[in-house]
Parts: C-alpha cells; structure tokens; sequence
C-alpha cells in the first residue's frame, strides 16, 4: 500500500507541473489554452528522443524550449492573427499530433528501457543508500519545488505583476501603456514550457513516450486546479501554486482508489470527468447552500424581534 501511495505522489507531482502551467495561463492570465495535451506530448517526443541520445539532462532543456515553441505560436495566433484563444488552442493541439509523430520518427512509441535517465542517474549516484528507493520522488520534489518558488517569485515581479493585471482586467493594462500582446505571448510560453517539462519527466518516469501520452491531460490538469481552489482561494498567489501541487496530488490519489477498487480502465475517463463536474459544481452548490442559509437567518430574525415587541 505504501508503494501504491508513492507511486501515486509521484504522478501527481508529475502532472502539478501542468496544473501550475494552467494556473498562470488560466487563473492569472484568463487564457483558456486547448493545446495542453499538444504540448505534453511534445515535451515527452522531445525528451525521449534527447535522452536516447545520450543526453538525459539537455532532454529537459529541450523540452521545455518545445514548449516555449509551442506556446509562442498559441500566442501569435491569439495576438498577431487574431484567431480566439479557444480556436487557436484546438489547432496548435491538432497540429502538433503531426509534428510529434514527426519528432519521434515517424514512430508512435519510443521505448527507453536501456536508456538513461534523471531518474536513472540519481539512482546509480545513490547506489545501496535507503534514499535509492526514493530516487524517482526526490527528483520529482526537486523539479517541482525549483517550479514552484521561480513561480511563485515571478508573479511578484513587474512583469508577473502585469501578466495578473492583464487577466484581470486587460482595458486597465492597455491604457497604462502596456504592450498586452507581449504579456500574453510571456505567459503562454512560460505556461507551455511547464507543461511539456511535465510530459518530458512522464515519459522518463514511465521509461517510454507514446502519442497519446497527453490525452487527457488538460481534464485531468482543470480538475487538479479546481480541487486546489478550493483549499486556497481566497490566499495569494503563494497559497494558490501550493493549492495547484496539492490538487495534482489529491486528484492522483482518487483516481489510483479508483485504480485498486478494479475499475476497468475504460471507465477512467469517466472518473476523471465526474471529478471535473465535482470539483466545478460542488462550490456551486456549496454558495447555494450557504446563501438559502443566510436567507433562512434574515427572515428568522425579523419574526423573533416582532415577537419580542409583542
């Protein structure tokens, strides 16, 4: 069961990687970005195809520049071509299923079982310590926690700053002098560069990359945010990245219980979706409940001052 439980910490942690990449462009710079399961896929193309190479540690610089790439053309569709967000999303996402097939060579899987990784790596460095087994979560946790402070201090600079102003309200920016195109084009790359970081240590993780290694991921990633809203939401942007790591986490857990109670795997998508609608509705309806509350106070209280005056 412990195992079961690390395994699970493990993906989650993975997957936060793209849940904080939603988090910026979706919570601070209110872009709906549909290329996410795009660019997963091409940071774990990417990654593989470096780290069969000989180069573990470049894979991981290469994929996140892919992601850069990726995010800048979403942005230059948004921004320059005047395409919406939305659509532009779909198509960067449909288009980068040919490029990535193209990027590992025409071939939908790549198989990496003899070749070395950061997780690898870590672990021969380890050899015969009781840290060995937790080589793959140490990793993780420091690619992870390196994301999480460099993001937490960006949203704090002058430019993170204006990438929050221009999700709130992009009027405002414009009259301050403000180059939005710019800020958006900053904070989709930077998104994008996430996310394909996350699909990059995926497919290292798994010891494999396959086309289909994103489908998925931007429900799974929506559903992880929205279960961390719920914790923090009224806190700053630091509650709120730490709020998107424990979302990933819990959203791992539930679908790994999903997992041990011999759901077939058909059914997985279905979970996945169910917690989405969960997640969304359940603050609904919890706003709902407390405002009949409050209504149930108000009305109460003007019957028991009419009774005391009688």
């Amino acid at each position: 069961m412990a195992a079961l439980f690390q395994t699970a910490l493990e993906l989650g942690l993975i997957s936060s990687l793209t849940v904080l990449a939603l988090y910026l462009s979706y919570t601070m710079l209110n872009v709906c970005d549909l290329s996410t399961d795009g660019a997963f896929t091409m940071g774990a193309a990417v990654g593989a195809v470096v780290a069969i190479s000989g180069h573990p540690y470049l894979s991981i610089v290469a994929a996140i520049c892919a992601g850069v790439l990726s995010g800048f053309v979403v942005a230059f569709l948004q921004t320059k071509m005047g395409i919406d967000s939305l659509l532009a999303g779909i198509i960067v996402n449909t288009a980068a299923y040919s490029i990535n097939i193209a990027i590992m060579g025409n071939s939908s899987l790549l198989n990496m079982n003899s070749v070395e990784t950061v997780f690898s790596k870590l672990k021969g460095f380890l050899g015969e310590t009781a840290l060995a087994s937790y080589s793959k979560l140490i990793v993780i946790v420091l690619f992870v926690a390196i994301v999480c402070i460099l993001l937490a201090f960006f949203l704090r600079t002058r430019l993170g700053l204006a990438i929050r102003a221009t999700g709130d309200n992009p009027d405002m920016v414009k009259s301050s002098s403000i180059n939005t195109v710019v800020i958006t084009i900053v904070g989709l790359c930077i998104s994008n560069s996430f996310t394909a970081l996350s699909g990059c240590l995926l497919a290292q993780y798994n010891k494999s990359a396959n086309i289909d290694i994103g489908t998925g991921m931007l429900t799974v990633a929506l559903a992880s945010l929205l279960i961390g809203r719920m914790f923090f939401k009224k806190h700053g942007t630091g509650f709120g990245v730490i709020g998107a790591v424990i979302g990933a986490v819990l959203f791992r857990v539930v679908y790994t219980l999903a997992l041990r109670l011999n759901m077939p795997a058909s059914m997985l998508k279905l979970v996945s979706s169910v917690i989405v609608i969960i997640a969304i509705a359940g603050p609904y309806f919890a706003g709902k409940m407390k405002e009949k509350t409050m209504k149930k106070i108000m009305v109460s209280k003007p019957s028991e001052t009419e009774g005391k005056n009688a």
